[in-house]
């Protein structure tokens, strides 16, 4: 059987201190540097790393990020920086940031009408010229976004996020440093552990896996939820670093997983749901992976061989939370952590429709382990709400 070539970034480093890389990485780059930052990220992180930067000799300008990117800002933000013409990006943040400094490295080379490269709302079509190299330094454990090859914009005239993407648009530099994730804010280190927990899930379900996606899934989720539980345990002034440190490498594998295999209805919902509702991608993940493992292992036949992945699946959560049913189980412990139902997100009923017809059109519905009716994915959406 063949399989598409492996997609990672071009250089990747995962340990604490990692992002002391980060200048010298830029200088082999580049000579002029666009910081894209997260607006909550620490002043003295940002400065300290800006300071390294010109001590590399580099000429750096910043940009702060703030929520997640929608098209207006993207086309603002581009427009911002180009009478400075950055030759390598930065992104210091969650998977929104990155994202943001995804799309400014891919469409700051590109000329013409931008919108025919972006999914759903153009063409989809591949970029006219290479995007500008990006070093990715994620501060949660979330989207993976430092390992995959899209970046997901939201459009608000469509109420949607869509995807831009290309297989050159994954980081030239991926340095996934744990310690810029301590201290993550209690709410953020929970939907963002969530995503992260769904993206090793998903991957290994769908009907594009690899025996390379398998082996990063088979290591991250047994380990995902026991370390989010612990993290989720914490007194808020007690660090668990190595429940970080577990979480920053279960996103990342997630990233390498999702880029070189895909997702599943989860996905396939959260984008049109986050662009509907204006709602966390984390939370609307989180809410959704039990409703949609339920719903799929319901749906596949007897003898389907993604029910051995399922009872696999199954096992680990239940394992984790010393339950006999994994999935009740989880959609239990998810409760009790106070995450948002759909309905409080300002999902309603008379939503359903609109949901459907563009989870239809996403690309991570298409890996999903069976085909799901309209009157499935409306269940799913009903049990989340």
């Amino acid at each position: 059987m063949l399989f598409a070539p492996l997609l990672t970034p071009g250089k990747l480093s995962l340990a604490r201190g990692c992002a002391s890389l980060a200048a010298p990485e830029a200088a082999r780059l580049g000579t002029r540097a666009a910081l894209i930052h997260s607006a909550s990220v620490a002043p003295e992180l940002r400065d300290t790393l800006l300071t390294d930067l010109r001590a590399h000799g580099l000429a750096v300008t910043t940009l702060p990020s703030s929520g997640e990117p929608d098209l207006p800002g993207l086309m603002a933000a581009r427009e911002a920086l180009a009478p400075f013409a950055p030759d390598v990006i930065l992104a210091l943040g969650g998977g929104a940031t990155i994202d943001l400094a995804k799309a400014l490295a891919a469409l700051l080379p590109a000329s013409g009408d931008l919108i025919r490269h972006f999914e759903v709302v153009g063409a989809a079509l591949p970029l006219d010229a290479p995007p500008l190299p990006l070093i990715a330094l994620p501060t949660t454990a979330g989207t993976g976004a430092e390992a995959t090859k899209n970046a997901v914009i939201a459009i608000p005239s469509h109420r949607v996020k869509v995807s831009l993407r290309d297989d050159r648009m994954m980081p030239a530099v991926a340095l996934v440093d744990p310690a810029l994730t301590d201290h993550c804010p209690r709410a953020v280190t929970l939907a963002s552990g969530l995503d992260a927990l769904t993206q090793v899930i998903e991957p290994y379900l769908c009907t594009r896996a690899t025996p390379f996606t398998d082996a990063l899934c088979r290591d991250a989720i047994p380990a995902a939820l026991p370390a989010l539980m612990r993290l989720m345990q914490a007194e808020d002034r007690v660090e668990d670093r190595a429940a970080r440190d577990t979480m920053a490498r279960v996103s990342l594998f997630g990233g390498l997983a999702l880029a070189n295999a895909g997702l599943g209805a989860v996905h396939g919902f959260a984008g049109p749901l986050g662009g509907q509702l204006g709602a966390p991608h984390g939370v609307i993940c989180g809410r959704l992976l039990p409703e949609v493992l339920a719903e799929n292992r319901a749906a596949l036949p007897a003898g389907h061989p993604a029910l051995a992945r399922f009872g696999e699946v199954e096992r680990w959560l239940a394992t984790a939370l010393e339950a006999s049913d994994g999935i009740e189980a989880l959609r239990n412990w998810i409760d009790a952590q106070a995450l948002p139902r759909l309905g409080a997100l300002g999902l309603t009923e008379g939503g359903f429709a609109t949901a459907l017809t563009a989870a239809r059109q996403a690309s991570s519905m298409k890996a999903n382990p069976v085909t799901l009716s309209d009157a499935q994915l409306a269940a799913i959406l009903a049990r989340a709400l």
